[in-house]
């Protein structure tokens, strides 16, 4: 497995964080287990693996010397640096269906008589959970683009062709639910010049005379 990462143990909580962060280590947790196991790991190593792993493909983590499956479950990022503050990860078996997001990507596109007429795909649903076994999780999900033909027609759940062992998480998500649209760019650009244009020429206009007021007899 490519995604490996040895997990050194920490004591440091709370404020002195701070320092184990300075020293160029980022803090995380393991859950799952009889009890949270706190572990820390070097900045750039850990923000590749996250990289590749994101939270769709598994980790093998390096506790202590042991090995361990995870998943990510969840990264916590500073708002104004975007450095990597904190990670969680979700203990697992390899023998145990997992749910996992997965990232939605629409192909062959360019080969449609959609593009050909020089429309343009546009994604609704970028990425979706689903469950399987740790081996099965796909890195992405791809959905055939290469029947598009006109603005009418889009991309849905339905058109989705998931790999052996992998299943929707949601099983109450509708076959219809769009994942991809194609539209006009320049039919749309020419709708909002029209829409610009109907406004301008509204402000221009005169203010309607009141009518006089009619004399009380």
């Amino acid at each position: 497995m490519s995604n490996q990462l040895t997990l050194e143990s920490r004591t440091a909580q709370g404020k002195k964080l701070k320092a184990l962060r300075a020293a160029g280590q980022i803090p995380s947790v393991v859950y799952g287990g009889d009890e949270p196991v706190l572990g820390a790991s070097a900045y750039n190593t850990t923000e590749k693996v996250l990289l590749e792993a994101g939270y769709h493909s598994p980790v093998e983590l390096l506790i202590a010397g042991k090995p361990q499956l995870a998943i990510v479950k969840n990264i916590s990022v500073d708002p104004v640096s975007r450095r990597i503050m904190n990670v969680e990860f979700q203990a697992i078996s390899a023998d145990e269906v997992v749910e996992a997001t997965t990232p939605i990507r629409v192909v062959d596109f360019d080969s449609s008589d959609a593009a050909k007429l020089h429309y343009v795909i546009m994604p609704v649903l970028e990425e979706i959970e689903v469950k399987a076994k740790p081996s099965d999780l796909p890195e992405e999900l791809t959905i055939d683009g290469s029947k598009l033909a006109g603005t009418e027609d889009k991309l849905t759940i339905a058109d989705l062709v998931l790999p052996k062992g992998v299943e929707l998480a949601d099983k109450e998500l509708e076959v219809t639910t769009v994942i991809a649209n194609v539209y006009d760019p320049v039919a749309e650009a020419a709708a909002r010049d029209a829409e610009d244009q109907k406004a301008a020429e509204g402000a221009d206009a005169p203010a309607a005379e009141a009518a006089p007021a009619e004399k009380a007899e």
